[in-house]
This record gives structure tokens, C-alpha cells and sequence, in this order.
């Protein structure tokens, strides 16, 4: 099982690790910061620099079974580098955008919650613009502005992020962690993370967000 750094801190963009098994064109770290994608977040991309010099090239990265971490590099990745100590970097600048649009959504989708009752259906994070969408019932030309209003009134007070995981009990118990009418966020080995906008809102999540 890949130890998942991400999970504990999103502004880890590089790291040391070590190459523990490789399939075709895929390698498998034990350690990682790169994000798998979900929730509409996009996994990430970088590079692993091998202490012998090779640098692989990960166009994308996906979880496999076990909470193993698949970072599927470009081109076949040579065996004999299983064991050998790298240099994990991720492409810091897409994540933070990423980071910035994903936790901007969760103020503008409680906010939407809270004033009209309105959930999520779909999502899609991106580096130049993301969106989301809701099921809302009576649609008014009000709308847009008392979202915007009630959005930037939160995004202006700066408020700290902090992530912490619950008991899968604790949150059967807690529907005000829920954000999506169908998706329910994933439970692993007991246990669902919540990311928490500190005198705000807080909701289920396994994505990467700003402080």
C-alpha cells in the first residue's frame, strides 16, 4: 500500500521515495504525492527522478487495488529499476490551481446548499475554470448575484482549511457532510476524510485544497 502524503499535506510538490514495483509503463512509489483524481479533481502529473539519473515522465495517475498508487509514466518503464531510491516532483503549479478551484467550490456549493437548497450533480475541476452543477427547484434571475454575494463574503474573511478523518460510524451519523445527492464519498479501511472550512462548513472529501 502506497503511503498517501497528499492526504496530510497538499503543498508537498516533491519528495524522496522509493520505486517498489513496475508494470509495463506504470511504477508503483512507496510513498506519493500525487493525487489519483476524484470528486472532479483531475489526478496529477510530474516527473520521478531516479537517483541513477533516469527521469521518468507521469502523464497521469490512478489508484489501484489495495491503495496502491499507479503513476503511468510516458513510454515502457525498465524492471531493473524496482528498489532504486527517486525524486518525486509534481507539476506544482497545475496542482495549486487546481487546490484553489476545488476548495473555492466547496464554499460556493455550500453556499448554494444553504440558500437554496441546491445539490451537486456534477463537477469538473480545471486549471483555467472549473464548474459544477445543481439540482435546484425554482431557478430565479436573484440567483447569480446572491451567490456571488454570499460566496466572496466567505472567501473574504480567509478562513483556515484544515483536513482530519472521522470513523465510518461518526459518519453515518453526520448527513451535513454530504454535498451530492448520488456519489457518496469513499470509506477506506474505516475511515472518511473531511475537509474543513474552520467557522464555516465542513464536508467529506478526498481531495487536495489551500490553507
Amino acid at each position: 500500500m502506497t503511503t498517501l502524503i497528499y492526504l496530510d499535506d497538499a503543498y508537498c510538490f516533491e519528495h524522496e521515495a522509493t520505486v517498489v514495483a513496475v508494470s509495463g509503463n506504470e511504477v508503483v512509489l512507496d510513498r506519493t504525492c500525487m493525487y489519483p483524481g476524484g470528486g472532479g479533481q483531475p489526478p496529477d502529473c510530474g516527473e520521478i527522478a531516479l537517483h541513477s539519473g533516469l527521469i521518468l515522465g507521469v502523464q497521469t495517475v490512478s489508484k489501484g487495488e489495495d491503495g496502491v498508487i499507479l503513476h503511468q509514466c510516458v513510454g515502457q518503464v525498465p524492471p531493473e529499476v524496482v528498489g532504486m531510491a527517486c525524486r518525486v516532483k509534481v507539476d506544482g503549479v497545475r496542482r495549486l490551481a487546481l487546490m484553489r478551484y476545488h476548495t473555492a467550490l466547496h464554499v460556493f456549493n455550500t453556499v448554494m446548499l444553504r440558500t437554496f437548497d441546491g445539490w451537486i450533480t456534477g463537477v469538473s475541476i480545471g486549471t483555467d475554470g472549473s464548474h459544477i452543477d445543481f439540482k435546484v427547484d425554482n431557478y430565479n434571475e436573484e440567483m447569480p448575484g446572491r451567490l456571488e454575494q454570499g460566496v466572496n463574503a466567505v472567501l473574504e474573511k480567509a478562513l483556515p482549511v484544515k483536513a482530519y478523518f472521522i470513523t465510518e460510524e461518526e459518519f453515518r451519523g453526520r448527513p451535513d457532510l454530504l454535498r451530492t445527492l448520488e456519489a457518496k464519498p469513499p470509506i477506506e479501511n474505516g475511515r472518511v476524510r473531511v475537509v474543513e472550512i474552520e467557522g464555516f462548513e465542513a464536508q467529506a472529501c478526498g481531495g487536495t485544497h489551500v490553507r
